[in-house]
């Protein structure tokens, strides 16, 4: 199953997406969706939606530091890292979720803005001292995501977190698509290209923490919720690793494709950077 969200007549709604088309259902919730069956209103061309946020407002956006070999290889030149034996965890702000193709913010405070494209696991059940073997058990699905990153204030934050939750710098979607559609996991295809320039490319079985690790690793210390979502970690290729830093800049286009998950294409944009109180 390959589930949707997006603006209806009435108001935000799940959908079933079909090939080219979304058959609407009634379900409002992620809880909801996971069970729906399409309802008997007529079918509509994916081209004529406006997909949302596949969850509209996450409790919980994790993301895994430094996860496959050659990344973290390259990451030692700008945040002084290395291979981590164990798991290193930050979270993106709920501010920070963005839909499939919205537009992401160049931020006003910096130009060190960065691209990272991860498999994103979207947690279906709660979960609480979750051993590895049954941590699929918890998973809805997953998602196409981009974990976008501010170099220098990412680099200034001993937890890396200032650096990775501005606002609009988690897109993902453009489906939750359940475990069962995906018939190997490990040998899954991550890529990304800016400006069709392809910068990324790696698989998940590349991961030095796989995605059952990381779940048992996490509700260890805490309960994961439906709709908490899981960043899993980049390949490498990401801008901050070239000679010199390949910075987006306004204008760019990043386009995040897994194989059997989906695609994302998100614009790049100034920051308005106007004022907001209230």
């Amino acid at each position: 199953m390959r589930l949707v969200r997006y603006e209806g007549l009435d108001g935000p709604r799940y959908g079933l997406l079909e090939g080219d088309v979304v058959r609407p259902t009634t379900a409002r919730t992620l809880q909801g969706a996971l069970t729906a069956t399409a309802s008997d209103e007529a079918a509509i061309p994916l081209s004529e939606v406006e997909l949302l946020t596949p969850v509209e407002r996450p409790r919980k956006i994790l993301g895994i530091g430094v996860n496959y070999a050659a990344h973290a290889a390259e990451s030692v030149s700008f945040i002084d890292t290395k291979s981590p034996q164990v798991q290193k965890w930050f979270n993106k702000q709920a501010t920070a979720i963005n839909a499939p193709n919205g537009q992401v913010h160049l931020p006003k405070v910096s130009d060190q803005l960065d691209y990272e494209v991860e498999l994103v696991a979207v947690i279906g059940k709660r979960g609480r001292h979750v051993p590895r073997e049954r941590a699929m058990e918890i998973i809805a699905g997953f998602c196409v995501g981009c974990d976008f990153s501010v170099r220098d204030w990412q680099k200034a934050s001993q937890t890396m977190i200032m650096g990775k939750g501005f606002d609009t710098h988690a897109p993902f979607g453009p489906a939750i698509v359940t475990p069962d559609e995906i018939s190997d996991l490990a040998s899954v295809k991550l890529r990304c290209f800016v400006n069709d320039e392809l910068r990324q490319t790696g698989q998940v079985r590349d991961m030095i923490h796989d995605i059952p690790a990381q779940i048992a690793h996490l509700t260890a210390a805490f309960t994961l919720e439906p709709g908490d979502l899981i960043f899993t970690g980049t390949p490498s290729g990401v801008g901050a690793g070239h000679t010199p830093p390949k910075w987006l800049k306004a204008g760019d286009r990043v386009r995040c494709e897994i194989d059997g998950v989906g695609i994302i294409e998100n614009e790049i944009v100034r920051e308005p950077g106007e004022t907001i109180i209230g």
